[in-house]
This record gives structure tokens, C-alpha cells and sequence, in this order.
């Protein structure tokens, strides 16, 4: 390809029974200035009943759409499938969840041409202003300094970055050189950006290139996802030792660490304050950057839930590997 030839991008997206997330996806990519690109949805609904729901954009004349059918296949092998079709010089894996702001493509397409040498990429996800209140609260806590935001994907400089499957671009040729995603079941994404690291490839965060992304609609969902994630990152370590970080327990230890400071009041009262400080300034700074102290108040639940389920899943996993001997872990 020579340089004055536009980049072409094949948009792949996984989903399974969200008809109405993935009709507001390929909505938001009729809206994108940057027009060379094709999309290809990988679903898993059974009796192929999303195809009908989304027929409205197979000859829609900004992109060509391809749907792909297999009944309730997983994750990994619907991008797979897809990427296997794919015609784009660069892949990007996006959530069926996601909306995706008119400019990012041209954003991601000017980073590309500036570093041609990135492989591999990867944005923030933000959360829309129609968020319900939360949305936003998850969003907040998934993605603040204050809590694991800090740490997620590791450090922004280019090499090192490790995307996340909602919003992540992979090289074709790359992609196909590392065999695509593995039979790694909910750290998949994180696990194929190291193999390709590991290949000698370089990564790139793009922080102008982010996605509005919805993530779960209930607490317990939102729990039940960061448990499977914090048991996965037991998982991902046994796979590629060495990658578990100090900051990748910090909600394990911050959960029994919460725990005792209540059962140790009034005695460690010192303890809890230094608690309900911490949660008081997530409060703050959540409400700050919403607008909203019920936003921010939220915010307080959905991180302790969030610190709760990872750590959990951390723990529970860890037991079943280290000490019951168990190498393969629980099944996610």
C-alpha cells in the first residue's frame, strides 16, 4: 500500500441478543466522516433473529455491512470468523455496546499515518451525556485515576500499551501472524495484546480516539463482569508469568482491608476514616466530572462493588489454582 492510498479499516463487533445496541452501533458508523472502511457483525443470537432487526443497514451506502451467523458462539471465535473475511489493512475490534463518535476513524487514521510503525491500538471509553445516572457511575469507576482507571491497560507510552476488546486495532497482517484471538476465555483481549508484544510489535494508546461505551445496566452484572475479570488476571498470569502487577491487587487487598477497618471500629477508628476518605474524594471528583452529585454519590456503590467482584474473583481463583492445584482455574 502506498503511502497516498487511504487506509482501510474492518470494523468487527461480537454480540449476542442486543438487537437494540447493535441497531444504535451501526447508527453512530452512518455518521462517520472517514468513509473507507467495512463492518462485519459476528452474532451468536440464536434462530438468527438479530438479521431481520438490522436488514435496514445491509444496503445503507456508507459502508458495506457483512453478518455473520452461528448460534451462541463465543466471544473469541465471532471475531475470529470475522477477521478471517476481513478486508482491512487494520482490524478494530469494538463492542456491540459501543457508539462510536463521528470523528474517530479520521482520528485514528491521521495517529496511523503519523506512526506507522503502531501494530496495535487502542482509546478510552467514555460515557455519553443520554447515559443513564449508572452508566456513568460505572463508567467513572471504571476508568478514573482514583480507582483501577489507573492501572487499566498498563502505561499509556507507545510499546507497551495493552487495548481492551471494546475499542482495539490490530494490524490484519499482524493479526493473522499471531493466529488471532486464543482459547483464553475473558482476558482474551488483554492476552492477545501481549502474544503480539511478545512478537516485537509496538502499541499505542490513542487518547482522542475513544468510544461511548455503555457497559452493564445492573449491579449485578456489573459485579458478575469484574469478578469473571479479577479470576481471569489468575488465569492470564499462569498463561504469561510475570504479568500480574502489585496494582493488579490492589482490589483484592482494598476489599479485606474495608472489611476489617469496619470490624475493627471503634478500636482502628483511624483505619475507616482513611476509608471514608478515599470514598469521599471518588464522591467528589465523580461528581466534579459528571455534574451530578447523585452521579457521584452512586459512584461510591459502584466502586466498592467493583473493587468487591474483582478481588473476589481474584481470591476465589487464586485459591483454586495455588492451593487446590487446580492450574486451568474456575470456569468463567
Amino acid at each position: 500500500m502506498s503511502q497516498s492510498e487511504p487506509l482501510f479499516f474492518s470494523l468487527i463487533t461480537p454480540t449476542f441478543g442486543r438487537p437494540e445496541e447493535v441497531g444504535e452501533f451501526l447508527e453512530s458508523l452512518l455518521h462517520q466522516q472517514y468513509r473507507n472502511f467495512e463492518v462485519i457483525v459476528s452474532d451468536g443470537t440464536p434462530g438468527d433473529a438479530l438479521r431481520p432487526q438490522i436488514r435496514r443497514f445491509l444496503d445503507n451506502g456508507v459502508f458495506p455491512l457483512t453478518i455473520l451467523h452461528e448460534e451462541y458462539i463465543k466471544v473469541s471465535p465471532a471475531r475470529n470468523a470475522a477477521a478471517a473475511l476481513a478486508q482491512g489493512d487494520f482490524l478494530i475490534f469494538l463492542d456491540s455496546d459501543c457508539i462510536i463518535p463521528p470523528d474517530y476513524l479520521n482520528v485514528v487514521a491521521e495517529y496511523l499515518e503519523r506512526h506507522p510503525d503502531v501494530a496495535l491500538f487502542g482509546g478510552p471509553d467514555l460515557a455519553e451525556r443520554g447515559f443513564t445516572t449508572l452508566q456513568k457511575a460505572i463508567n467513572f469507576s471504571m476508568t478514573s485515576f482514583l480507582t483501577t482507571g489507573g492501572i487499566r491497560g498498563g502505561t499509556r507510552r507507545i510499546g507497551t500499551y495493552l487495548p481492551r476488546g471494546f475499542n482495539m486495532g490490530v494490524k490484519r497482517e499482524v493479526f493473522e501472524e499471531v493466529k488471532g484471538y486464543s482459547d483464553f476465555v475473558c482476558a482474551e483481549d488483554i492476552e492477545l495484546s501481549i502474544r503480539i508484544l511478545k512478537a516485537g510489535y509496538r502499541s499505542s494508546y490513542i487518547p482522542q480516539a475513544g468510544v461511548y461505551h455503555k457497559r452493564r445496566t445492573t449491579l449485578v452484572k456489573f459485579f458478575r463482569q469484574v469478578y469473571r475479570f479479577g479470576a481471569a488476571r489468575m488465569m492470564l498470569n499462569e498463561r504469561h508469568p510475570g504479568t500480574l502487577a502489585v496494582a493488579h491487587v490492589f482490589p483484592l487487598v482494598f476489599s479485606v482491608g474495608f472489611v476489617l477497618s469496619i470490624l475493627l471500629l471503634p478500636t482502628f477508628e483511624w483505619f475507616f476514616v482513611l476509608y471514608m476518605v478515599y470514598l469521599g474524594m471518588i464522591m467528589i471528583f465523580s461528581t466534579l466530572t459528571n455534574e451530578s452529585a447523585k452521579i457521584g454519590l452512586l459512584s461510591v456503590v459502584t466502586t466498592l462493588v467493583m473493587m468487591a467482584g474483582y478481588g473476589l474473583g481474584m481470591a476465589r481463583n487464586g485459591w483454586e489454582m495455588y492451593v487446590r492445584g487446580n492450574k486451568k482455574g474456575i470456569e468463567l
